[in-house]
């Protein structure tokens, strides 16, 4: 089934008011064959029966599937080695310093759009090497979030597969890791640092809440904003994150003509963003 242009740009732009996902045109295959695929599921005949579902009270529950196709969860452990390598020998060290003198110690990261978990299962195994040095005595509070809601659930399993887990070295693999039946499961001492909730980065009102991290995660989610929901999200992270905190994208990413409040810090191999 084809979609028109004028339906295409109708149920394109009602997803942009949603969630800030802007599709170009040069994407409408993509989308148009996700949209084909849930008008199938729900009997929706024309494109105009699918968009008045969507807008009708039944359209909450529908969304909810129409997301879970149109965002993109290829993830795996330990992705970004020199972001990681950054954070655990020079960025986490300073931010401990700078909370040991004002008297805290309690360290919160935010993965934004965490799906199945892999990023921030990462850090907590990554900040519990830390338990017994660094980070004795201190609470550690790691939140996951996604729009997604297939992969939350997936995340609050923490089981995965071989290619989710073939990059994990291999002394926390022994650790945290057990193989049964060809899967992957997550120790329990990893899963209980980190907490997965759904959330929309557009949406305003949830994200004025979510304050006082030190570390924010956002990796490869800004390419599918144009600029005035980039600038309208990450002015968000970056009133949620504490005065001294760092903010990552992915390598790709750039916040130039995005926001300007926030100072580029470089490392071997990439670089991150610092309030």
């Amino acid at each position: 089934m084809a979609i028109s242009d004028t339906d295409f740009e109708r149920l394109r732009d009602f997803i942009y008011t949603i969630c800030g996902m802007y599709f170009h045109s040069s994407k409408k295959f993509f989308l148009e064959s996700r949209l084909v695929r849930r008008m199938e599921a729900t009997g929706a005949k024309t494109c105009s029966d699918y968009y008045q579902l969507l807008k009708s009270m039944r359209g909450a529950e529908e969304l909810k599937y129409l997301m879970d196709e149109i965002t993109t969860n290829e993830t795996y452990f330990f992705r970004n080695v020199p972001q990681l390598n950054a954070l655990e020998t020079k960025l986490l060290p300073e931010i401990v310093e700078v909370k040991n003198k004002m008297g805290f110690r309690k360290l919160r990261i935010w993965s934004a759009a965490s799906s199945s978990g892999e990023e921030a299962y990462t850090l907590a195994m990554i900040l519990l090497e830390k338990r017994t040095t660094l980070l004795k005595d201190w609470i550690i509070e790691i939140v996951g979030t996604d729009i997604n809601e297939t992969v939350i659930a997936q995340a609050k399993q923490g089981i995965y597969n071989a290619y989710s887990v073939r990059n994990i070295p291999e002394m926390y693999k022994r650790k945290y890791i057990r193989e049964e039946n060809g899967s992957f499961i997550l120790s329990p001492d990893v899963k209980k640092f980190v907490t997965f909730s759904k959330l929309n980065l557009y949406d305003d009102s949830k994200m004025i809440f979510m304050k006082t991290f030190d570390v924010i995660f956002c990796a490869n989610v800004l390419i599918y904003f144009d600029t005035a929901s980039k600038s309208k999200v990450v002015q968000h992270f970056y009133n949620n994150l504490q005065p001294y905190g760092y903010f990552f994208v992915g390598q790709s990413e750039s916040l130039h003509g995005v926001n300007d409040k926030f100072k580029t810090v470089h490392f071997p191999g990439g670089f991150t963003y610092k309030k």
